[in-house]
């Protein structure tokens, strides 16, 4: 018999599909949807950082007094976050599959503490999503990537839940940051972070945001990476994200060593069934091969286990392309 079970963070999934964070989590009836149809864990909906400070700095132009201003700040802060536990607290009782928490974050700042409270509201693990668009040129890359490791240090001190950190494409050495935050106990990394992208309107002569949807030629970027780091860094768990629309995306980020898939875009576009279709499609194919659980082909196509290894390191298109008139 198939067993599509596999291990992320520590955590036993019944799959190796999670529906990652975004508005598809906002109810737990619809995450007791995508438990019926076969998801192995669910990355609730985001704290966001960023909100709750507009939030507080919104409310601050109303206020002269310095004593007002901080219960002000203290308020938005816990009002969000109790908002937040309340709803770890409903969804944890609604379904048996992995809780993830998130938070998404723009600094290291002393805001982190409320980790605690979503550990204690029940949360399973937690993802902390982290970007800063660096926009000062007198700062160097490694004075930007010190902040993720300032923000992993601080968990470790407040929370014994795994920790998973949602990274996105951008870094010059990937390999590196990411086994820094390992170093400093983090349990896994999500490969990579969609982020919000502008675009322009020629007409209206604006900018205006950009389609929020990934694609399915945008695993290629997150295939390379997931081959290599669960060869480098195999001490490190994997969910590979951005560009997995279907079974056959599912098992190449295994083939590739991914521990998990997230899935978003798909879900939108093709409703929660779609988690189910996939499924089917990874039983299959394991079927066909002879496989008859995960861990009997996961990563035997990534970086450390094909005959030749350029064909992750290659970046130019070299002889492939050069013919192409």
């Amino acid at each position: 018999m198939t067993k599509l079970e596999t291990n992320y963070l520590g955590l036993t999934l019944k799959s190796p599909i999670i529906v990652s964070s975004s508005g598809l989590n906002s109810s737990a009836e619809r995450i007791q949807k995508y438990q019926e149809f076969g998801a192995g864990a669910v990355v609730l909906k985001s704290l966001f950082e960023e909100q709750i400070l507009q939030e507080v700095s919104h409310l601050e132009q109303y206020s002269d007094y310095t004593e007002a201003t901080d219960y002000l700040k203290y308020y938005v802060q816990a009002n969000n976050v109790q908002e937040y536990i309340n709803f770890i607290k409903t969804v944890k009782k609604a379904v048996s599959i992995p809780v993830i928490a998130s938070v998404n974050c723009v600094s290291d700042n002393q805001w982190l503490s409320f980790a605690s409270r979503i550990q204690e509201a029940g949360a399973d693990a937690l993802e902390v999503n982290i970007f800063y668009l660096p926009l000062n040129p007198s700062r160097t890359a490694n004075e930007y990537e010190r902040v993720y490791c300032n923000v992993a240090e601080t968990l470790q001190k407040i929370i014994t839940i795994p920790v998973a950190f949602k990274l996105g494409s951008h870094f010059t050495n990937p390999l590196h940051v990411i086994e820094q935050l390992r170093y400093r106990g983090a349990k896994g990394v999500v490969l990579f972070n969609r982020f919000f992208e502008p675009d322009l309107d020629i007409h209206g002569m604006k900018v205006v945001p950009a389609t929020i949807f990934s694609n399915p030629s945008d695993i290629r970027y997150t295939l390379r990476w997931v081959g290599i780091v669960s060869h480098l860094i195999p001490e490190i768990d994997i969910s590979a994200s951005t560009g997995v629309h279907d079974g056959e995306a599912l098992v190449k980020m295994l083939l590739a060593g991914a521990n998990s898939v997230q899935v978003c875009s798909a879900i939108y576009r093709n409703g929660p069934q779609h988690i189910q279709t996939m499924l089917q499609f990874l039983t299959e194919w394991m079927n066909q091969k002879g496989f008859k659980k995960i861990d009997d082909f996961r990563g035997n196509l990534n970086y450390g286990h094909i005959p030749d290894p350029t064909h992750y390191e290659r970046s130019q298109f070299m002889k492939y392309f050069s013919n192409y008139e």
